[in-house]
């Protein structure tokens, strides 16, 4: 493990969840470090020398093997491989540790007769040998039609967790057993990037390109940070209000919440639902990326039902664009599937590069900034509606809040979808006409954003944490803070292809 010792377990302990984000911290944290010296070029190309020491391998066979993952982290931590599109890849130093025979048959075997498992077996890879059958791992195809035929239920399913992770079915292998990501596929959730045990699949990073854009000069731009709504449930060691001045410290002109931006789209997704619904009968939410790509990807012919507003960091960014020639604008908050949204043609160049919690952790610590130490600075112009969509549940909240104050006849039956799985579930039945409700509010992340992959942390608390957030807004609903602002000139909706391209 990189440095771990060195660390301490103050940061491990105050931020989170596992050892893979604490390797990837002093990756991304060391990087940053020497782009602000202006070194990168020089001394990056040792520096996984610097990160991993020895002369001892941590974690793997060797210390060769150890730094050559830790190079890999390295070079995505500077943008990774600017030939694939996606924002996710597989680290395939890192990708070899899991078992490589899903299907196995256990000793619940019987020795049957029938031996329905070798007549299922579309490959022929299973042999009876001393009357129990025999799974021949270089021929199975890991179909599990051997595992439905068993009537015992006699052989098991031993799953990798990054193909388990991905609902999207975006996961397989190559002929050495590596992971493979299919880019059609794939909605840049990140679940993979979560939930794999050796670090194998990370996010590419922009923080080399944060970092240069705050040392530009002061006068020829002005750029800021907008902070996702989860940012509540993240750095429960501090007050919010001290993570905003350390944001600024780091050279930010101003830190804005996201959660205005998800004020102004409740108000314009109310307006679209009411003026659509007896058309369209159904509509979903367009506020997840990483739910509205699974759409696009996986049900197409259901385009029609995605509300063609923006998401709240989109608005919050037209926003702020609109009222400062000279902005730049950084999103901070949990999710990978940001990095990709701001590439998509109608809104390209809105928002100009995506942070994770997890690289907001990283800088802080490499600008030297203790955040226990900083003043608290105010973090406002929100209401409690915008701050809960954070969590599953609160867009739905907040639609039905304006829907039942406004003077519509039409009836909101929402269906809220906590995760991918649900979330398929629910575009299934509106597929075949069989749907229950008449707005479904799609959030690809279990829990909602603060369940996103990279979150510092994934507890039972954070949602509790937001719910405390929203109830300190000096705005108790959704118009009282549209009042405060001026929205008219800003472009709440999506191009009108965008999800055919």
């Amino acid at each position: 493990m990189i440095n771990i010792l060195n660390l301490g377990e103050v940061i491990y302990l105050r931020a989170f969840d596992n050892d893979i984000q604490l390797i990837k911290y002093e990756v991304i944290k060391e990087v940053v470090k020497l782009s602000i010296k202006g070194t990168l070029k020089k001394e990056g190309k040792n520096l996984f020398k610097v990160l991993v020491p020895g002369p001892k391998a941590k974690t793997r066979c060797c210390i060769h093997k150890e730094r050559a993952i830790v190079g890999d982290r390295i070079k995505l931590a500077m943008g990774g491989d600017k030939t694939n599109e996606n924002v996710i890849e597989v680290i395939s130093s890192a990708c070899d540790a899991c078992p490589i025979q899903r299907f196995t048959v256990t000793e619940g075997c019987r020795g049957c007769i029938t031996h329905k498992c070798t007549q299922a077996c579309p490959v022929g890879a299973i042999q009876i040998i001393n009357r129990r059958s025999y799974i021949d791992p270089n021929k199975c195809i890991e179909c599990g039609k051997c595992k439905t035929a068993c009537p015992y239920n006699a052989i098991s399913d031993v799953m990798r967790p990054c193909r388990r992770a991905c609902n999207a079915g975006a996961l397989s292998f190559d002929e050495d057993k590596k992971a493979v990501i299919d880019n059609e596929k794939c909605i840049q959730c990140g679940a993979c990037v979560y939930q794999c045990p050796f670090g194998a699949i990370m996010d590419k990073s922009s923080v080399v390109d944060v970092v240069n854009l705050l040392q530009e000069p002061k006068e020829n731009i002005h750029v800021y940070a907008v902070v996702a709504p989860a940012i509540a449930s993240q750095f429960t060691y501090v007050k919010l209000g001290q993570v905003v001045s350390g944001i600024k410290q780091m050279g930010f002109h101003d830190v804005i919440e996201v959660a205005l931006g998800a004020d102004m789209v409740v108000q314009n997704e109310t307006k679209e639902f009411i003026e659509t619904i007896e058309e369209l009968k159904t509509m979903t939410s367009s506020c997840c990326p990483a739910f509205v790509s699974y759409i696009k990807k996986h049900y197409p012919e259901l385009g029609k039902h995605v509300s063609s507003t923006v998401s709240p960091m989109i608005a919050v960014c037209r926003l702020i664009k609109n009222a400062d020639p000279l902005s730049k604008i950084v999103f901070i908050g949990p999710c990978t599937a940001k990095k990709m949204e701001i590439k998509q043609a109608d809104i390209k160049g809105i928002t100009d590069y995506v942070l994770t919690f997890e690289e907001l952790e990283a800088m802080l610590d490499a600008y030297e900034i203790d955040l226990e130490e900083c003043e608290e600075l105010p973090l406002n112009n929100a209401s409690y509606y915008g701050r809960i969509f954070a969590r599953s549940g609160g867009l739905t909240e907040a639609v039905k809040h304006l829907v039942d104050t406004s003077n519509t006849t039409s009836e909101f039956k929402p269906i809220s979808c906590d995760g991918l799985i649900e979330c398929d579930k629910a575009l299934k039945l509106l597929k075949f006409n069989r749907s229950n409700g008449n707005f479904i509010e799609g959030m690809a992340c279990l829990g909602g954003c603060i369940g996103g992959a990279t979150a510092l942390h994934h507890t039972p608390k954070d949602k509790n944490e937001v719910n405390k957030y929203g109830k300190l807004a000096m705005e108790k609903n959704v118009i009282e803070t549209i009042k405060v602002i001026k929205v008219e000139k800003v472009d709440m909706h999506r191009g009108k292809d965008f999800m055919t391209k």
